[in-house]
């Protein structure tokens, strides 16, 4: 059924892609899906491509089930034991870059498409495809306006699948059903610079920052629940100093990040960090960047259509996870209100170099697609 997923992976991976770039994956893409019925709407916003397609019955167009996925890659940094766009198979494995994330992905959802609609021509509901080259860069141009452009249009999605490499050990072992949200804020302490041999004419913004970042990295801002764990505060970068050993510096950077459950919110966490900060005597001004809010599908239709199907294919009983990044799912489930899971390769290589995938993991997952088509819309 999936004998010709590896291929068409090979074909994307042999395309440079790097964020924000199509170069074509996405026409590759469109040629196969109008040969199989589909209508497709361009949507490029910015220099970013995008495409949004769709098959629909006529007489029951629901419910709307969706692939999403991106095109672009990482850059593909140094010393690889193969050309990183010229995908080959070594030991059973694809190189390449993009083959976990996500180009294996995309080809598997061609392929197990394109068999089920031969299959059952008749098949009730809708079938989507969301695509963009903008996910691994600012994702600013890409699912979040399609999303923005499909709600003006009063489109509706029930059930959404992110093809991004959610399992650990063994394909289908885990499945993202949710994803926490993200919150940035970059600190700034402002001191007053000095020779070092003079402290007393000088206010070292470092030594005041200390216990303030003391007290929110020590700070419970939530337990979590069932489906989340707690909140986590963590520092990414403290940036002060002219380079040289006898200044004082006038200004400390502090850069953080909360990645947060449902259980708070990023008003609350942007509140509570003030409300820290004002208990310490320094100047200082913070701005914020809010990147994601989260999002939970529960136990339901879809979930159960990826689990029945991975059980049915793999003989796994997969585990619900909401851990790692954030994903486009962060889009199209709060702007579009729809189950959104994410479910794809494994995510062992992905961002390195020599990333590469199981050819029968690709196989495999063509299949897995295609039973939760199965599940979804027979």
């Amino acid at each position: 059924m999936t004998s010709n997923t590896l291929q068409l992976a090979r074909d994307l991976i042999a395309i440079n892609s790097l964020t924000p770039n199509d170069k074509g994956c996405q026409i590759l893409m469109i040629d196969r899906l109008k040969k199989i019925g589909f209508e497709v709407d361009n949507l490029k916003f910015g220099e970013v491509d995008n495409f949004w397609a769709t098959r629909r019955d006529g007489s029951n167009d629901t419910p709307m089930f969706v692939f999403a996925g991106h095109t672009d890659v990482v850059p593909v940094g140094d010393n690889w034991k193969t050309d990183p766009f010229k995908p080959v198979v070594i030991d059973g494995m694809l190189y390449g870059r993009g083959a976990a994330d996500m180009k294996g992905s995309l080809a598997a959802m061609i392929t197990a498409t394109e068999q089920f609609v031969v299959d059952f021509p008749k098949h009730k509901g809708s079938i989507g495809f969301l695509i963009t080259s903008d996910e691994e860069g600012p994702a600013t141009h890409g699912t979040v306006k399609v999303c923005e452009y499909l709600k003006a249009q009063k489109e509706t999605i029930d059930y959404c699948l992110v093809g991004e490499p959610s399992s650990s050990k063994y394909l289908g072992d885990v499945i993202k059903n949710g994803r926490r949200g993200s919150l940035n804020g970059r600190l700034t302490l402002i001191g007053k610079q000095g020779h070092i041999a003079y402290p007393h004419l000088a206010n070292n913004p470092i030594h005041l920052a200390m216990p303030a970042l003391d007290a929110l990295c020590n700070e419970l801002w939530d337990e979590g629940n069932d489906y989340f764990p707690a909140t986590s505060f963590q520092i990414s970068n403290i940036n002060s100093g002219t380079g040289v050993t006898n200044v004082i510096p006038g200004t400390v950077e502090v850069v953080f990040n909360f990645r947060y459950s449902t259980q708070s919110t990023h008003e609350d966490l942007q509140q509570r960090v003030l409300a820290i900060l004002a208990q310490y005597n320094f100047e200082y001004k913070i701005d914020w960047e809010h990147s994601g809010y989260p999002f939970l599908t529960p136990k339901g239709n879809l979930v159960n259509a990826c689990v029945e199907a991975i059980k049915i294919v793999k003989g796994l009983d997969s585990k619900l996870s909401t851990s790692g990044g954030t994903s486009d799912g962060r889009f199209i489930a709060p702007i579009l209100e729809a189950q959104v899971v994410e479910l794809g390769p494994l995510n062992a290589t992905i961002h390195q170099v020599d990333e590469c995938v199981s050819v029968q993991d690709l196989e495999d997952l063509s299949i897995i697609y295609y039973q939760i088509l199965k599940n979804i819309l027979l």
